[in-house]
């Protein structure tokens, strides 16, 4: 059975972040729904980057149908067979876009009015274009009136949490990071350091104003997603990608010889 030999964050996991993704928030979603009280829902909810007819605008939007094109040509009467005119086709475009998921926690006692949304961010919303367009999401939850909960546990790309980077506190500014956005309290955030070498912590995650926080439990989720992902194939004979800094790379070559799992 696959086992997390770090004690917190495995840096291994990036290569398979997209499966890796899923699998935390489904959890997620599972471990929360277990401690909300009544009137409350988590649900994970998807959306897909839409791009528009100018290179810089991006938006997202939440799938119903499969969008289809139409094309420009057909076929005639001449240039078919037998002199038959067919039907104009609509093409499908099969390729999917890509889908990002995330978390909201709703009051279905209250039209299913959104009160918490938690990310986990990917490579999409760390580089590029996709930069801007998470940075555009944040907006619309905070200025929604919802409280924001984002997990970066992804060593590449660049910073992009709801708060500007000055204000980050130095103990806060290693591989993982973790930002928490209340609506009662909007001049404030609240950040949880995460050391590469230290297990993952607990974060609060808020609810309605009469409401007790409950508890996203990261270390539990990282550790399910390689027990029941069957992460036993990982070779840690090489070093991850993307490479760790000097100092850890050594304590990384240590521990993974220590437990047998690299020469």
């Amino acid at each position: 059975m696959a086992k997390n030999p770090f004690p917190g964050m495995n840096p291994y996991l990036e290569a398979s972040w997209g499966d890796v993704h899923s699998s935390l928030v489904i959890y997620s979603r599972d471990q929360i729904n277990e401690q909300l009280p009544e009137g409350l829902q988590a649900r994970v909810e998807e959306s897909v980057s839409v791009a528009g007819d100018d290179e810089d605008s991006v938006s997202v939007a939440y799938p119903d149908a499969r969008i289809v094109e139409r094309n420009e040509w057909s076929y005639d009467a001449e240039s078919h067979p037998g002199g038959i005119a067919v039907a104009t086709p609509v093409y499908i475009a099969l390729q999917e876009r890509p889908t990002e998921r995330h978390i909201e926690i709703v009051d279905i006692s209250d039209g299913a009015r959104v009160i918490t949304a938690i990310e986990f961010l990917s490579p999409a919303n760390k580089l590029g274009r996709g930069r801007d367009q998470y940075r555009r999401k944040q907006e619309r939850y905070l200025d929604g009136g919802i409280n924001l909960v984002e997990v970066d546990l992804l060593r590449d790309g660049l910073f992009v949490l709801a708060i500007d980077w000055p204000r980050v506190p130095t103990e806060c500014r290693g591989p993982y990071r973790c930002c928490v956005r209340r609506v009662l309290v909007p001049d404030r955030a609240e950040m949880f350091p995460m050391p590469l070498r230290d297990p993952l912590p607990s974060i609060p995650i808020p609810l309605r104003r009469h409401d007790h926080d409950v508890a996203l439990q990261l270390q539990v989720l990282v550790d399910d997603a390689i027990r029941k992902g069957r992460y036993s194939n990982i070779n840690y004979q090489l070093p991850p990608e993307p490479p760790l800094s000097p100092e850890d790379e050594k304590w990384a070559d240590s521990l993974l010889r220590e437990r047998g799992l690299r020469k």
